[in-house]
């Protein structure tokens, strides 16, 4: 369509460019509209050819009028995670990094492992983009330093030490004995000085602590100490020492890597070099490489996650609005900087490699190109959304959906649906009816595929839902049963897609038939717990309901004092007696009750 730069205003705002399907294809921010939005309509040699490809398939452009620069990066920031259009750099919810929290507020704290950073004065330490790592980590810490492992409502509730405090003194047991505060926040800090990369000086206060013990007599408390020496010496073996300070900071570089840009970040905390992690963008080059950062670093550093104070940078980037929007997440000052001292520039080289070699690891766009190619979709799928009926005989009737975006989960994009309308019908097809209706209702993001697990029936039943429903072009959709055998995993499993008879032909054992049976798979089990989890609660309530004298009201205040059934059964008598109106002979036809169920 003509442009014409007079029909913009020459204000701050955020534009959206859409197809002639009304399809948001870009999202950008301007300090002046108008100069922003003429760039894109220049002379072609001018232009990258993903700009090219973008500006080709403009159909119309929306604005919106924002106050400040700071306003439309946020604005910005909002809505491409919303709608998660193709031409930008859109970043899966970075959920996969976990980081170790330490809640000073408690008197006896506990360390727990949390994906979200809260101004909450806990002390975080991270992140771990892989589980086994953070996990293999905190059990390391939990057999060094005997911390308290329940739960803050476990805690308040027990009347006899846990199990970690009878095998050997794994926990010192302050939810029932009488433990020293200022012997355990002593222990508190040593964690924090292992966890913050101080291992050294830890390591020179503990030899110092064990001499005083042994001089003293006191030989267990030694013994002790040097098994925490022993145990931090070998975990430093495995430790690099990349600088010769300990602050905090994250290396970020950007380069060519492949037919894209690469990203390359390291962790860096305390000196020492904990995690890398890698991104990969296909169709941007050289030039795209300002508009990458400035969408990259506020989606990376989103609301929740751990930033440090510096930040070395490739390439000079990020105005004050940005580090503005940063540093108030942060809760503190964020500076954006390129490389100072042969240090920096070192790890600064190190990113570099490691952006280069982004595109190796991304076989995910190979599988989402074939999927693409296969299924004969609009656009290679980012993200896939997975749909399972569960039922228990006909009752506790659930639709899990579970979503992939980037070839990655989302969980916290998992969702389950109760649907009463289908309950003690056991027809899949008309709870997937019910479903579909349910899931337009909800809104976007839409997915780039939605994969249903079933055969042509299924599949009929939710286009023909989705299409009653007003939304028939939003969604593309596919099904996969499997194969002959009926056995879960097979490689001949069928996919199928609206208007064909005979199934797509996917090679079995290729990696976007394996894909699609790991989306079906996951969906599968995570309906499957909803549905047995619904159907075991329903059981246990009624069941704790039918017991003699209790009631509705006596039942509410068991669960506020335990929180669970598990509590109540692990409790004690004369615990259930102190709920008011419980009393002895109630406490005890309580726990029988609840010891019949298993």
């Amino acid at each position: 369509m003509p442009f014409a730069p007079a029909d913009y205003p020459d204000t701050p705002g955020v534009y959206l460019m859409k197809d002639a399907s009304g399809r948001i294809l870009y999202v950008g921010k301007a300090i002046s509209l108008r100069k922003r939005l003429s760039s894109y309509f220049r002379a072609s040699a001018d232009l990258s050819p993903k700009t090219l490809a973008l500006v080709a398939k403009i159909h119309h452009i929306d604005i919106l009028l924002v106050t400040s620069e700071k306003e439309a990066l946020l604005l910005e920031e909002s809505l491409i995670k919303k709608h998660r259009p193709r031409y930008n750099i859109v970043l899966r919810d970075d959920k996969r990094s976990l980081l170790f929290r330490l809640d000073k507020r408690a008197d006896y704290p506990r360390l727990t492992l949390t994906r979200q950073v809260l101004r909450d004065g806990s002390v975080y330490f991270g992140p771990f983009s892989s589980a086994a790592a953070a996990r293999s980590t905190l059990k390391l810490v939990n057999d060094i330093f005997p911390l308290r492992r329940c739960s803050d409502r476990m805690f308040k509730n027990r009347v006899r030490p846990c199990l970690y405090h009878q095998l050997g003194q794994q926990c010192l047991g302050p939810c029932c004995l009488s433990v020293d505060r200022a012997s355990y926040q002593q222990m508190v800090e040593r964690v924090e000085q292992f966890l913050s990369g101080r291992s050294r000086a830890l390591v020179r206060a503990l030899r110092k602590c064990m001499a005083e013990a042994a001089e003293q007599q006191r030989y267990e408390e030694a013994a002790r100490l040097r098994d925490q020496i022993n145990a931090i010496d070998k975990t430093l073996e495995g430790q690099a020492s990349v600088l010769r300070d300990s602050l905090d900071r994250d290396v970020l570089a950007v380069a060519t890597a492949g037919d894209g840009l690469g990203v390359g970040v390291l962790f860096v905390r305390g000196g020492r070099l904990l995690e890398q992690k890698t991104f990969h963008w296909r169709g941007l080059g050289t030039a795209d490489i300002p508009d990458a950062l400035e969408s990259f670093l506020p989606q990376f550093y989103g609301p929740g996650r751990y930033i440090p104070g510096r930040v070395v940078l490739s390439h000079a980037t990020g105005g004050p609005e940005l580090v503005e929007v940063l540093s108030e997440r942060r809760g503190a000052p964020v500076r954006l900087a390129t490389p100072r001292g042969p240090d920096e520039r070192r790890l600064l080289d190190m990113a570099t490699n490691l952006a280069l070699t982004a595109h190796r690891s991304d076989s995910r766009q190979d599988v989402a190109g074939a999927l693409e190619h296969a299924l004969g979709l609009l656009r290679a799928p980012r993200r896939i959304e997975g749909v399972d009926i569960s039922h228990l005989a006909g009752s506790s009737v659930r639709a899990g959906v579970v979503v992939f975006e980037d070839g990655f989960e989302v969980k916290a994009d998992y969702r389950a649906y109760g649907l009463p309308g289908a309950e003690g019908s056991g027809d899949d097809y008309a709870a997937l009816t019910q479903w579909a209706h349910r899931r337009v209702a909800s809104g976007p993001p839409w997915p780039d595929l939605l994969l249903i697990d079933g055969g042509r029936g299924q599949l009929a039943a939710v286009v023909r839902a989705l299409a009653e429903a007003g939304a028939g072009q939003e969604f593309e959709c596919a099904s996969i049963a499997k194969g002959p055998s009926r056995r879960a995993g097979e490689l001949e499993d069928r996919v199928f897609r609206p208007g064909r008879r005979n199934p797509v032909a996917l090679k079995p054992g290729s990696p976007a038939l394996l894909f699609l049976q790991r989306v079906r798979d996951t969906a599968h089990r995570f309906v499957i717990s909803k549905s047995r989890r619904v159907g075991r609660k329903t059981r246990l309530d009624s069941a704790l309901l039918n017991i003699p004298g209790l009631g509705p009201v006596l039942a509410r205040r068991l669960w506020d004092a335990f929180g669970s059934l598990p509590a109540m059964r692990a409790a004690a008598p004369e615990d259930l007696a102190r709920v008011p109106g419980v009393g002895p002979a109630l406490a005890g036809r309580v726990l029988a009750a609840l010891a019949a169920l298993g």
